[in-house]
C-alpha cells in the first residue's frame, strides 16, 4: 500500500543523502526521484502530484537542488494541454502533466529550483495489451520525441532542465519487455526511427534550456 507514511520514509533517506553528499561535497546536484504518472487513488499506487504534495510537506524545498519527474506522453502529441483527449481521461496521462507538477513546486514557494526529465517517450507497444491502448507509430515517436525538446525549450526554460529520453534497449530485451517498446534502438542495437529523428536534431543550448 501506498500512502503518506511512505512518501516520509522516501524523505527521510532523502534528507539523509542530502546532507551526507553536501558535507562531503557541496558542489554535488540532489535530484529528488522521479515521480510516475499513475493516474491512481486506490493505495496500490497514488498520483504523482499527490506524492510530490507529501514530499514538500516533509522538506522536499530544503533538501533537494533538483525535482524529478517522469514526462510520458501515452498517446497524444507532446503539446496537447492536458484533459482535452477523451481517450486520457487522468491529467497525469499527458506530457504537458509536467506543467501541473511544476505548479505545485510554485505553490510551496520552489520555483526557483528546476523540474528535471529523468524519463519521457513515446511507447510502441502493440504486443502487451496493457500499454498497447495508448501505442504509437514509430514514426509518431520519433516525431513526439523531437517535438517535446521543442516545446519544453520554447515553453519551459529555464524551468526545465535536462530530459532524459527512455531508453536505450537492453540486448536481452524481447517483445514481451514491455520496455522495449518505448526503446529508441532495437535490441540488436539498430536504430529505430526516433534514434535517427534524434541524432538529426541538434540543439544549441542556451542557458539551462532543454537538452540531450
Amino acid at each position: 500500500t501506498i500512502n503518506r507514511a511512505q512518501a516520509s520514509q522516501y524523505m527521510f533517506m532523502l534528507k539523509q543523502t542530502y546532507q551526507a553528499v553536501k558535507a562531503e561535497d557541496p558542489t554535488k546536484l540532489i535530484v529528488s526521484a522521479g515521480l510516475s504518472p499513475t493516474g491512481t487513488n486506490d493505495g496500490t499506487a497514488m498520483p504523482d502530484d499527490m506524492y510530490l504534495g507529501w514530499m514538500y510537506e516533509e522538506g522536499l524545498a530544503q533538501f533537494s537542488d533538483a525535482v524529478g519527474v517522469h514526462g510520458p506522453g501515452y498517446g497524444s502529441a507532446p503539446e496537447v494541454a492536458v484533459n482535452s483527449d477523451s481517450r486520457f481521461p487522468h491529467s497525469s496521462f499527458y506530457f504537458r502533466r509536467v506543467e501541473e507538477l511544476r505548479n505545485i513546486m510554485v505553490l510551496n514557494g520552489d520555483s526557483a529550483k528546476q523540474v528535471w526529465l529523468l524519463e519521457f517517450g513515446w511507447t510502441t507497444d502493440k504486443v502487451n495489451p496493457q500499454y498497447s491502448w495508448y501505442a504509437v507509430t514509430p514514426e509518431q515517436q520519433a516525431d513526439y520525441i523531437v517535438r517535446a525538446f521543442q516545446y519544453a525549450r520554447t515553453n519551459w526554460a529555464p524551468q526545465v532542465g535536462p530530459m532524459f529520453v527512455w531508453n536505450i534497449a537492453d540486448p536481452t530485451w524481447t517483445p514481451e519487455y514491455e520496455q522495449q517498446w518505448w526503446a529508441i534502438t532495437n535490441a540488436d542495437g539498430t536504430p529505430r526511427p526516433a534514434y535517427t529523428a534524434l541524432q538529426a536534431a541538434i540543439w544549441i543550448s542556451a542557458g539551462n534550456s532543454a537538452w540531450l
